[in-house]
């Protein structure tokens, strides 16, 4: 296996380069003006220490892979085009209204209970550049109202007359039959060839979405829109990068379902969150293969603090409508949590709380925390970390960034100390305190809001900041047993590189597997069928036509589930494609029961109330080699390393600073155990084991970061 897999984070461009049987991580700061740049610079690092020119490597690789945030960070700007709709008549306000909860959407509970100070945010589509056109399709997909081509080509023209730089055409019922939006396309490009219309994209809500609902279809699409260009550029300037520098393939884009696919065949949407999801798919992959047991994953970088689920087993948590920013969309995304707090995350002065608050803001990579000396204002959570003695000035990032103390000092006191009334060292503490309980917070509440037993979760840790606040994180959230997998600080890296060939097609579907008023089961098995073959077909269609084997294309059937007409829905993966007799519907009633208990107790499913489907889902995939986990515990004899210098430390709770040992990489060895306090700094990140805390590595590369007389192995087990 060649194969070089990247994850471009708002500070850091994090690479993961597998040549056989040779592993390397390498990091870079991220480039904002030119990704390339960074990437570059990330895998020429890792060139060097194979003894491989870039050339070489760009040549003779199986794929590249990419992993960003930057749809992400440009959505949370509010940097785009001027997006344009084109609706149903009747329906020009749908929008706007978003199902009337649009205040709240994106918003802590606290916020979204404040009503009378409720603000909806900006639409990305002003009512203006809203146009209807007269045309009907029902809710069967036959048509009511044809559409007329001149009706579409007049308000066409007055939206590009208005400016529109992207085009979202979302029609009532497209989901079931997606004639009239096509015709619209087809109308848009006979007034306007594409030599003519230039790159202004015009996206169909029935291609982004096959889930029911006009409001979220409409905005699903118009988000789509609002990214394209920017994704497109940012994806060409680092296609074009590759062919530069002799690599012919297509680029692989990492999707936030958890797959991944060539940027021809990648919706913009897609991207979203999909370098912290990368890490998801690593912890999945290694909760599989290892049997870890159930695992609460914790990416910290230098922007954001990410946090995903995986429960024992490896199956992970999807959102079907997650929230994007402030907006509301349909598509399968993995679950992730992501909080404003990461080593980059500013720290500032509430004046109404009188308290520090970290984030959401972040000093990012340019010019980054103070302490980069690169011009930066504001103090960091890493200014806190360098005067707390964690870090080593000299060795950051394994040299490459040269840390200036005197810098960190200077913006804590002159922001924050005065008006706290306390010294730097004490201001530093509180923020590494505050950082770390926001950060526990958010992992209990995920914990407990999907039914989870804290005590039973093990946390993976990683990400370049993971290892340096997972004791202090961990403390606060009551959780004895923390994992650094293998390559922690670009774990995300490496779950791209282990990231399959996949596309999830879906549409609504209401299906009543029992009837509880006639007592009767489902039995229109060709219907059930039919839908799903029309999934597989276009997975099928989307995985061959980017040259994949088509007697290599595999699907997994996922339906979404309800008892009656409860609101909450269970999503329920299915060791079946087809159901063809009775005793397929008892077994799908039977997994959804299993699966809800396991989720919500036992005792309390209700197939009384009668068992529906409303959403049925097919996952087309490509299986591949993957980088391999190894069994992660060891048993064997451990003493005490030497350090190779002390220096003063403090930490949270302890009056005076604590002569702390330090060790290199060399005491990441199965041979050693290092008790807390204590610090261990690598080439990639720094290790803070705290008082009653010790470290336990494998011979694999990973780490067990323990507590008090817990072993290492699964939660559960101990």
């Amino acid at each position: 296996m060649k194969r070089i897999s990247v994850d471009i984070g708002g500070t850091f461009t994090d690479c993961f380069f597998a040549w056989d049987d040779l592993y390397i991580e390498s990091k870079s700061l991220t480039t904002h003006h030119n990704l390339a740049l960074g990437f570059n610079n990330a895998l020429d690092n890792a060139c060097k220490r194979a003894g491989l020119t870039r050339e070489q490597v760009l040549k003779e690789v199986d794929s590249v892979r990419y992993a960003t945030t930057l749809g992400t960070n440009a959505l949370i700007e509010g940097k785009g085009p001027r997006v344009a709709a084109i609706v149903t008549h009747g329906f020009e306000d749908t929008i706007h209204i978003s199902r009337s909860k649009g205040y709240g959407e994106g918003l802590d509970p606290i916020k979204q209970g404040d009503m009378a100070d409720a603000e909806r945010p900006e639409p990305i589509v002003p009512r203006n550049m809203v146009r209807s056109i007269k045309e009907r399709i029902d809710t069967i997909g036959e048509v009511l109202v044809p559409l007329q081509k001149e009706d579409v080509r007049e308000q066409v023209r007055e939206l590009i007359s208005n400016g529109a730089e992207a085009i979202v055409v979302a029609l009532v019922n497209a989901t079931e039959n997606p004639e009239h939006e096509q015709l619209v396309l087809e109308t848009i490009l006979e007034e306007y060839p594409a030599h003519e219309l230039g790159s202004i994209p015009v996206i169909l809500s029935s291609q982004v979405s096959g889930r029911k609902g006009e409001y979220v279809r409409a905005k699903t699409a118009i988000i789509d829109a609002f990214l394209h260009a920017i994704m497109f550029n940012a994806l060409n300037q680092l296609s074009g990068n590759l062919r530069t520098s002799g690599y012919e393939k297509p680029m692989l884009v990492v999707h936030n379902s958890g797959g991944m696919a060539q940027s021809n065949s990648t919706d913009a949407l897609q991207t979203i969150h999909s370098g912290p999801i990368a890490g998801v798919g690593g912890a999945q992959h290694l909760s599989e293969s290892t049997g870890i047991g159930d695992v609460v994953t914790m990416d910290m970088g230098g922007t954001s603090f990410d946090i995903g689920l995986v429960p024992e087993g490896g199956v992970k948590h999807y959102d079907f409508h997650p929230v994007i920013g402030r907006w509301l969309v349909c598509v399968p995304m993995i679950h992730l949590n992501t909080l404003g707090a990461g080593g980059g995350s500013i720290a500032s002065f509430d004046r109404i709380h009188k308290a520090v608050k970290i984030g959401p803001e972040s000093a990012g990579s340019d010019p980054g925390p103070a302490c980069y000396d690169r011009g930066g204002l504001y103090p960091t959570v890493t200014d806190a970390d360098l005067l707390l003695g964690y870090l080593d000035p000299e060795n950051y990032a394994n040299g490459f960034i040269k840390l200036n103390p005197k810098r960190s000092r200077f913006v804590i006191e002159e922001q924050l100390c005065d008006e706290l009334d306390l010294d730097v060292i004490e201001v530093a503490k509180i923020i590494k305190r505050s950082v770390d309980e926001q950060m526990a917070i958010g992992i209990e509440m995920e914990l407990r809001s999907n039914g989870g037993v804290v005590e039973d979760f093990t946390m993976v840790a990683y990400g370049g900041n993971g290892p340096l606040h997972a004791c202090g994180i961990a403390n606060q959230a009551g959780i004895s047993k923390i994992l650094f997998p293998p390559f922690a600080s670009v774990f995300s890296a490496l779950g791209a590189g282990n990231m399959k060939p996949l596309h999830i097609h879906e549409r609504s579907a209401y299906v009543v597997l029992y009837e509880p008023l006639s007592r009767t089961l489902f039995d229109e098995y060709d219907r059930f069928n039919g839908y799903v073959e029309e999934l597989e077909k276009k997975g099928r269609e989307d995985l061959v036509r980017q040259g994949y084997d088509v007697e290599k294309v595999e699907h997994g059937l996922e339906l979404d589930m309800r008892y009656g007409n409860q609101r909450v829905t269970t999503s329920v993966a299915l060791d079946i494609n087809r159901i063809e007799n009775v005793g397929d519907v008892l077994h799908v009633i039977r997994t959804f029961s299993d699966i809800y208990a396991d989720r919500y107790g036992k005792g309390i499913e209700a197939p009384e109330a009668g068992v529906r489907v409303q959403t049925i889902r097919v996952a087309s995939y490509i299986d591949g080699e993957v980088v391999r986990f190894d069994e992660l515990e060891y048993a064997g004899e451990r003493t005490e390393p030497t350090p190779v210098t002390h220096r003063k430390a403090h930490f949270v709770g302890e009056d005076k600073a604590v002569e702390t040992p330090v060790y290199d990489a060399t005491a990441l060895s199965e041979k050693y155990v290092v008790h807390g306090p204590a610090i261990i700094t690598t080439e990639s990140t720094t290790y803070l084991i705290e008082r009653n805390w010790r470290i336990e590595p494998t011979p694999q590369g990973a780490v067990w970061l323990l507590k008090d007389n817990a072993t290492q192995g699964s939660a559960k087990k101990s």
